[in-house]
């Protein structure tokens, strides 16, 4: 018979607990240890909803949830339709965007003699950073269409983003993917699907500082009217130093390893980010000013 996923997967755990326990000489504190979750959330009949595809719906609904706020408090003209078109624009950019960055920023090889696995985007591979060029890309089209100024979307879109990205570095947690660096500190858990080795748990650092944090700050900033590109800026530089301090717990993809300097994949894509967040925003600020002068 059979055995269902999440039993083999709790079966799995036990084998590393009673492994921990059995060395147990060498371990000085407790050990925390991921509960293995099954990866599906719920199925109705022969369809199965996996939880990283659940965070991701969720990620869209607080779009849409938030962009609304949003627009009340700035009084800024996005009317419900408009919301919605640029929700639909925008969740094309992320699909398209972080499935074609993944396939060039990490395994262009692997793609490039299996281009059929490119579709296949359920066997997972996805990069924020192609993500983000795709919703760029994306509200570009979005502000031809509607005869808008893009970085006056842009500076609507940023704040609304981290929540999304909060949820779904929870996806990753829970599917045990992305583990963190091998370390000592009181709180590591060991990944029974990786190894035995106790690491950071590197999705719950970004979800609480690109997620989290991130979301705190930008809707604080973007409160009130700023200088158009201020927000924008601010979301590069934000999102771009926190991914890049969250990298150094983060374990390296096993295909790519440490780059130049040390520095992950993930930690060269986020420094122009930092750098173009900067310049946009003194940029912004330099231009209201002589503005205001002339």
């Amino acid at each position: 018979m059979v055995e269902p996923p999440g039993r083999r997967r709790s079966k799995r755990a036990s084998t590393f607990r009673n492994t921990i326990r059995a060395n147990s000489n060498h371990i000085t504190r407790p050990v925390l240890i991921h509960p293995q979750f099954d990866p599906v959330a719920f199925s109705l009949g022969p369809l199965s909803v996996r939880w990283y595809g659940l965070m991701y719906l969720v990620g869209f609904a607080l779009f849409a949830w938030l962009a609304r706020v949003h627009a009340r408090r700035l009084s800024a003209p996005f009317d419900g339709a408009a919301i919605d078109d640029l929700l639909f624009w925008g969740v094309l950019g992320v699909i398209l965007g972080g499935r074609l960055g993944y396939v060039l920023f990490y395994k262009p090889e692997w793609y490039l003699a299996h281009p059929a696995e490119i579709l296949m985007v359920w066997q997972g591979g996805m990069s924020f950073h192609g993500g983000f060029l795709g919703v760029l890309a994306a509200i570009a089209l979005f502000a031809r269409r509607r005869g808008r100024r893009w970085l006056e979307l842009t500076d609507f879109v940023a704040p609304l983003i981290p929540l999304g990205l909060a949820a779904g570095r929870l996806g990753n947690f829970i599917n045990a993917e992305l583990p963190g660096r091998v370390t000592g500190v009181p709180w590591a858990m060991v990944f029974p699907n990786v190894d035995s080795q106790p690491r950071h748990p590197s999705q719950l650092y970004q979800f609480a500082l690109e997620g989290v944090l991130l979301f705190v700050l930008l809707w604080w900033f973007a409160r009130r009217a700023r200088p158009r590109g201020a927000v924008s800026g601010a979301f590069l530089a934000g999102y771009g130093s926190l991914r890049f301090i969250a990298e150094f717990a983060r374990e390296p993809d096993d295909f790519l390893g440490l780059l130049a300097f040390g520095l992950s994949m993930g930690q060269w894509l986020s420094a122009p980010m930092i750098l173009a967040g900067a310049a946009l925003m003194l940029w912004a600020y330099r231009r209201a000013r002589l503005g205001a002068s002339g």
